[in-house]
């Protein structure tokens, strides 16, 4: 398999370039498409040398390889790793963090990370203080010298706060810490999160990065190759926490489209979030991309080619009223998950459970492919009965 040669042509674009994934042309076939390389094991030469560039698929395999080197360009990071899952991601970057280490995150952020932190806090082997996304002097306040880790998330899930990526990273590095970021509502195609002074970039590939609903994944990228990578590429090492061949293959298949589902997925969003906005059943509509959203000015620096097709929708009617609307839907499918084709719809609460500060009120909707009009008129006969 080939990868791009930068001398064959002036400057081709990020877009351009993920759509070919780096020019994999395969050297055997000529093939445009990478094949699936499920093998474990790789043979070495007469004189012990490997032939390609692993011996064993724990680290990585061909296909791990191809997907990382997409991702690092997209990022404009020097490497990326893949994982399992985003959870998995996330876990390597928590496991690096020394004991008593300091951590401070986001109060609202992706439930199963906070989860994750809040248990590692719990066991004594971190200490943990959780802020609003996008206090900034909250984050200030929390990030006390020797602080080892911020992580934030933006947009936050699920209500989309926006959270001002250079500022934060110029609050963390003032503490001497890492700054990490869940971008996974922001992908790499609107959001150059570690030109931005990020550290780390964490994404579940899960969501847009494959976007078609049918790999778990998940990704991190680096702004250096220092310590605190060294320690993160010795635990995806010695973890194996990496997806698998086919599964990387499918990822990089969506990703080759990440760009015209994301533009798409944009545009409905912003429709429906404009369409909605003032509906007599509804007391907000939170969507980054409208003028009206208090973190509009900072997403439209750090988003700069569309704000997602991630919304949510809080009820007048309360929780009863948030149940019914998401079950009440005919071509959004009721279901977890956001960044694919299909769209979807979530009564949140429910999901994160009673300690979630997600409002009982609040319904999160991920656009997908479908054709604009009809997903306003589903949720709008959706929504009649709470006007009503």
């Amino acid at each position: 398999m080939t990868s791009f040669d930068p001398k064959m042509m002036t400057s081709p674009s990020r877009e351009s370039l993920t759509a070919q994934a780096m020019h994999a042309i395969d050297a055997a076939t000529g093939a445009v498409i990478p094949p699936i390389h499920p093998a474990t094991t790789f043979a070495r030469d007469a004189d012990n040398q490997l032939i390609g560039e692993t011996d064993y698929r724990r680290p990585a395999g061909p296909n791990e390889f191809q997907a990382a080197r997409v991702l690092a360009m997209l990022e404009g990071a020097p490497e990326a790793k893949l994982f399992a899952s985003g959870m998995a991601a996330i876990a390597a970057v928590v496991e690096s963090v020394p004991t008593d280490g300091h951590v401070v995150a986001q109060s609202e952020m992706y439930y199963g990370a906070k989860a994750l932190l809040q248990r590692a806090a719990a066991k004594g082997r971190i200490t943990l203080d959780l802020v609003s996304p996008g206090d900034t002097a909250a984050l200030k306040a929390a990030c006390k010298p020797g602080t080892d880790l911020v992580w934030i998330e933006s947009p936050a899930n699920p209500s989309w706060a926006i959270v001002d990526i250079a500022a934060s990273a110029e609050i963390a590095h003032a503490a001497g810490a890492t700054l990490a970021i869940d971008s996974t509502c922001a992908p790499p195609c609107t959001t150059q999160a570690l030109s931005l002074g990020a550290d780390i970039v964490m994404h579940s590939a899960t969501k847009y990065i494959n976007g078609h609903s049918d790999v778990l994944a998940g990704v991190l990228a680096t702004r250096e190759l220092n310590d605190r990578w060294a320690k993160i590429t010795e635990i995806h090492t010695r973890t194996g926490a990496i997806p698998g061949a086919f599964e990387t293959w499918l990822m990089l298949r969506g990703l080759r489209t990440l760009w015209v589902r994301f533009a798409r997925q944009s545009e409905t969003a912003m429709f429906l979030a404009e369409k909605l906005s003032g509906h007599p059943a509804l007391d907000a509509v939170l969507y980054p991309g409208l003028p009206s959203h208090p973190g509009h000015a900072i997403a439209a620096r750090q988003m700069t080619d569309g704000f997602g097709g991630l919304f949510s929708l809080r009820l007048k009617g309360g929780y009863d009223a948030a149940r019914k609307l998401a079950s009440g839907t005919k071509l959004f499918i009721q279901a977890t998950s956001v960044g694919g084709v299909e769209s979807l719809i979530e009564h949140r609460k429910p999901i994160e459970g009673p300690a979630s500060p997600t409002p009982d009120d609040l319904v999160r909707v991920s656009v997908g492919l479908e054709r604009a009009e009809d997903l306003l008129a589903d949720l709008e006969q959706a929504l009649a009965p709470a006007q009503g």
